[in-house]
């Protein structure tokens, strides 16, 4: 399905493709920001969404007759079927988050939202990954696309807009998206993932010292962790990560 599918969804939808991810989703926002911004000269905002209970809501026969549109082959489509409707959270509704296929069946999903918002509302800067989306547009204009959305969503994929998550920022106010929070001048960890990889690392130091894991799983953890910082200004975080090993040498 995905050479039959991924040729059909918009370039700035970056969840579980080929060439995309949540690195390239944040480098991409960071260059939209920067134009939008003209070099700090003009006042940049940015609309951010999330779907409510989006893998839980999508609508089961809406998914199908979009697979339809693009695969005709009969068996293929029993399959399919089958695979869709093993799991509901209501009757007809919902995807099993933890099946390979659903990720892809949710990219087909919302790519309606994405033909929508590039080729209906035009809008230029606009990033997708999986149900957590963003704009960037002029204030003004930004409260008739959370109007333009919601009832896009609700008349097309009966699906709605996480009223406590739609979030309107300033750029010099820090944009939180997909684990980093973007400024003009840098791009930290998110507080909340930064204090949980603290944790771990905690954690894991206290399972080596236990025996429960070995010296080359706790040292695939850190190049892990290192690997995630090496994407964002962690000058500060990796001090106190360095220090944490440092008490804990004698391991």
């Amino acid at each position: 399905m995905y050479p039959i599918f991924d040729p059909t969804f918009i370039f700035d939808s970056y969840s579980c493709r080929l060439e995309k991810g949540t690195h390239r989703a944040i480098n991409r926002l960071q260059e939209f920001l920067r134009k939008v911004n003209k070099n700090n000269t003009k006042t940049c905002f940015v609309l951010k969404c999330d779907i409510k209970k989006f893998f839980d809501s999508i609508d089961q026969g809406i998914l199908i007759s979009l697979i339809k549109n693009k695969i005709k082959d009969e068996n293929a489509i029993w399959l399919l079927e089958k695979i869709i409707k093993s799991f509901s959270a209501l009757p007809g509704k919902g995807l099993p988050l933890g099946n390979v296929t659903s990720q892809l069946f949710a990219n087909i999903y919302l790519n309606e939202l994405d033909f929508f918002v590039k080729h209906i509302l035009k809008i230029k800067y606009y990033i997708r990954y999986c149900d957590d989306f963003i704009f960037l547009e002029e204030q003004d204009a930004l409260e008739k696309i959370i109007k333009s959305i919601n009832n896009f969503l609700a008349q097309k994929l009966k699906l709605f807009l996480h009223p406590q998550k739609i979030i309107v920022k300033k750029y010099h106010q820090g944009i939180d998206f997909l684990g980093y929070v973007s400024f003009p001048h840098c791009r930290i960890l998110r507080t909340k993932t930064k204090n949980r990889m603290i944790r771990k690392i905690k954690r894991k130091i206290k399972d080596l010292r236990s025996g429960k894991i070995t010296e080359e799983s706790f040292s695939q953890t850190m190049q892990s962790y290192f690997g995630v910082l090496k994407h964002c200004d962690s000058y500060d975080l990796k001090k106190i990560i360095k220090r944490i090993l440092e008490n804990n040498d004698s391991l």
